[in-house]
């Protein structure tokens, strides 16, 4: 099957965003209420794997299926490595800016 890629002219909108207000509305208007939680859940469940923490556990703590897991799994292993440079991100971010 071929992978599926994103719509251009959505990356482009989402890449010139420089006002975090702005692009929460975007993302509100774009996504169903249903798609944010599982976006959030999917970002949950990667931080929880790179800590290390049980399959079933995170299945338990987030009430998700272990499906769900192992794909977010698969794609930290080999996946386009677009998770480790956002956690990345995140990590920089939070020394150069703690809360």
């Amino acid at each position: 099957m071929k992978q599926p890629r994103l719509h251009p002219e959505i990356l482009t909108v989402l890449s010139n965003y420089s006002n975090r207000t702005e692009l929460e509305d975007f993302l509100l208007d774009l996504l169903t209420p249903n798609e944010i939680v599982e976006i959030g859940n999917r970002w949950e469940l990667i931080k929880l794997l790179v800590d290390g923490v049980p399959q079933r556990v995170i299945a338990k703590q987030l009430g998700i299926s272990l499906g769900k897991i192992s794909r977010g799994a698969r794609e930290l292993k080999y996946g386009h490595d677009g998770f480790k440079k956002a956690l990345q991100f995140i990590l920089t971010q939070s020394k150069t800016n703690p809360a």
